[in-house]
């Protein structure tokens, strides 16, 4: 496949190499975060992409994103550490006044500050985001925050946190969409005195927790855009995430495919390579067939997303189908590795483990194929 930024690639790829396998089985072992490596990528200005020059960012596009997170993933390493440092900001970007950008910017691209906890989700409300109850009360210069979020990642190892709450009930707004507020929310001062973070343990290493706010007051400075609108801030922080994920998801599947099509040639089974056998090399051949397809929607929809076009559909789409290509590349390297599939060594398993994730977070395919009925085929909504 051709590749583009080939020079940023390329990069990566040098950077990751300092990171193998033992490292990233060591924190898998421990639930251990991998500082030293997104300190890396910090300090090589890989996860201030996104951020214009005049912030002291490098000013690219999410092409140029999608690149470095594939080529992490195929590397047999994990963005999700620190992805959102990446598309977090969006929000505070696009619709933060020039007083916070100034103030927050420069130093998240410096890595001085880490921006990578996105607030949204609710145990209550799930994917029905109009449905958060986490409130925003005003009580002078100052909101006064209660509620519980879950599935939030990174929150132990961030600065600042983009937080979505109500401040204004649902039953009392036109639409439901609307009385959403988005307040950036210094994490040093909240921890502590009103928020309160619980670890969730799961299936992989995400550094994933739950939040409780209890009377947490934050300036009302804080207030990104106006108040009331922000449903409709995060949205476009939504389609990036996604298309971002789904190049993990890429770089997820190559990882796969190089290990399967190398393990293949090289082991031999009943006097002769396994890769001789149909059995083996169809499955492996499809991986690459499909994941091929997958990332020419990647490609477009972030494309698209940078041309300012309106790219939700898209960035659906490259998800879910860059979702599906890498698990079933990550099922097919299993099969034709065997029992050493499941070796911890070999990190096929712990990749294995990983990439499943991207079949619910951030939105899961049943939601995605409804937004496709509903948006684009016009089919009656379910819900």
């Amino acid at each position: 496949m051709s590749e583009t930024f080939p020079e940023i690639r390329e990069a990566v790829r040098r950077l990751c190499a300092g990171f193998p396998g033992e490292y990233w089985q060591r924190l898998d072992r421990d639930r251990a975060y991998p500082g030293e490596f997104v300190a890396a990528l910090t300090e090589a200005g890989f996860l201030s992409v996104l951020i214009p020059e005049e912030y002291d960012g490098s000013g690219l596009g999410l092409e140029a994103a999608c690149a470095v997170l594939e080529e992490i993933h195929r590397s047999g390493s994990n963005g999700g550490a620190c992805h959102a440092q990446m598309y977090t900001m969006g929000t505070l970007l696009k619709h933060g006044s020039e007083e916070q950008k100034r103030e927050y910017l420069p130093k998240i691209a410096s890595g001085e500050l880490r921006l990578q906890a996105f607030g949204v989700t609710e145990p209550g409300a799930g994917t029905d985001t109009t449905r958060i109850s986490t409130f925003a009360r005003r009580d002078g210069d100052h909101y006064v925050v209660n509620g519980q979020k879950i599935w939030i990642s990174r929150a132990e190892h961030s600065d600042l946190m983009v937080l979505l709450c109500r401040t204004t009930p649902r039953e009392e707004c036109a639409k439901s969409s609307d009385g959403m507020s988005v307040l950036l929310v210094d994490m040093r001062e909240a921890v502590g005195n009103g928020l309160t973070i619980r670890p969730v343990r799961t299936m992989l290493n995400h550094a994933t927790t739950e939040l409780f706010f209890d009377d947490l007051r934050v300036p009302a400075s804080a207030l990104i855009g106006e108040e009331g609108n922000g449903f409709r801030y995060i949205l476009s922080g939504m389609n990036a995430e996604r298309i971002l994920i789904a190049s993990e998801c890429i770089g997820d599947g190559r990882f796969f495919i190089d290990r399967a099509a190398a393990y293949a040639k090289d082991r031999s089974v009943f006097g002769r390579s396994i890769g001789e056998n149909q059995g083996v090399q169809f499955p492996i051949a499809r991986a690459y067939v499909q994941l091929s397809a997958a990332a020419e929607m990647v490609t477009k929809a972030a494309r698209m997303f940078d041309a300012g076009e309106t790219a939700g559909t898209e960035a659906n789409m490259a998800k879910m189908l860059a979702s599906e290509a890498s698990w079933f590349a990550a099922d097919m390297c299993i099969q034709t590795h065997g029992g050493f599939g499941f070796a911890e060594e070999y990190d096929i398993e712990r990749k294995f483990r990983e990439t499943r994730l991207y079949q619910v977070a951030p939105i899961s395919t049943n939601l995605i194929l409804s937004h496709v009925a509903t948006h684009v085929l016009d089919l009656p909504k379910s819900f």
